[in-house]
């Protein structure tokens, strides 16, 4: 039985070599327990080493850029399933086409849940001022993602705000970006993060883009869960838009103009054949 610690960062880097070790070893996932972040404390502290890589195991692209999401789900059970599936590969050609795996299937949902956390950390992280002085400007944000997902969605931060420092907090993991050097850290609690100016640019933006007379609460909710609207400042104004939408719709109702415009009118009469 092999057990294989795996850091809370770097964990993509440590499976890839755990997994390519012990496929090409011939080491039955019934043999391999995963251990992330010390879960299993020191019950399993005295793991056995790896086997060096005995023979190179080619696997599909595309299970590996399937891996490369999954390996940052929440669920437990990601890197045995993962493993379990390289471990079938060997000798099933064409199953990362077959839809109707199961074990296949779960992966993809995990993926596809994996892409969405990153979408919602990119949409909804939101930077606060520090105010530090300096030649760079520097911010900080705090954000609670589903999924362990800093890692892989940092990047996009370091690319688009490239010109000052900055740092994403969370439970988990926590980025730094401080002279053009991405780093990560252990998680942490809430940090006590300085009011700034742009929450109520946040809050305007959000008033002006609401469209009361298309409002559907369940698409809304869809696209920003409430589990994000604890730390979206905009989202303090949710409530009142929504109870004031009705009333809103009606005022714009009363407010329409009453005759069409001319040129309006001129194209339905062309339509018509009533003019020369």
């Amino acid at each position: 039985m092999y057990t294989v610690p795996l850091p809370r960062i770097g964990t993509d880097i440590a499976w890839r070599d755990a997994a390519k070790r012990l496929i090409s070893a011939g080491v039955s996932p019934d043999d391999v327990l995963w251990d992330f972040g010390a879960e299993m404390g020191e019950l399993f502290a005295t793991a056995t080493p790896l086997p060096p890589p005995t023979r190179r195991i080619k696997a599909p692209q595309s299970f590996v850029q399937m891996a490369d999401t999954v390996i940052w789900h929440k669920d437990p059970q990601r890197f045995g399933r993962l493993y379990a599936l390289l471990w079938r590969l060997r000798h099933e050609q064409g199953l990362m086409q077959d839809r109707a795996d199961p074990q296949l299937a779960k992966l993809r949902q995990m993926e596809k849940g994996v892409h969405r956390c990153k979408h919602k950390m990119k949409a909804f992280v939101r930077f606060r001022d520090l105010r530090q002085g300096g030649d760079r400007r520097s911010f900080a944000a705090w954000f609670e993602p589903t999924h362990h997902t800093v890692e892989p969605t940092a990047p996009f931060f370091a690319r688009r705000f490239a010109d000052m420092d900055w740092m994403i907090a969370t439970p988990d993991v926590t980025a730094q970006f401080v002279d053009g050097n991405l780093s990560f850290h252990p998680g942490q609690p809430k940090p006590d993060l300085p009011e700034d100016a742009a929450e109520a640019l946040w809050g305007t933006y959000f008033c002006n883009i609401f469209n009361p007379a298309r409002l559907k609460v369940q698409a809304m909710t869809s696209q920003m869960p409430k589990k994000y609207w604890k730390n979206l400042p905009e989202a303090a104004h949710i409530r009142s838009l929504i109870e004031g939408a009705e009333a809103k719709v009606q005022e714009m109702r009363d407010n329409a103009p009453t005759l069409p415009p001319v040129r309006a009118e001129r194209i339905t009469k062309r339509l018509r054949g009533d003019e020369d």
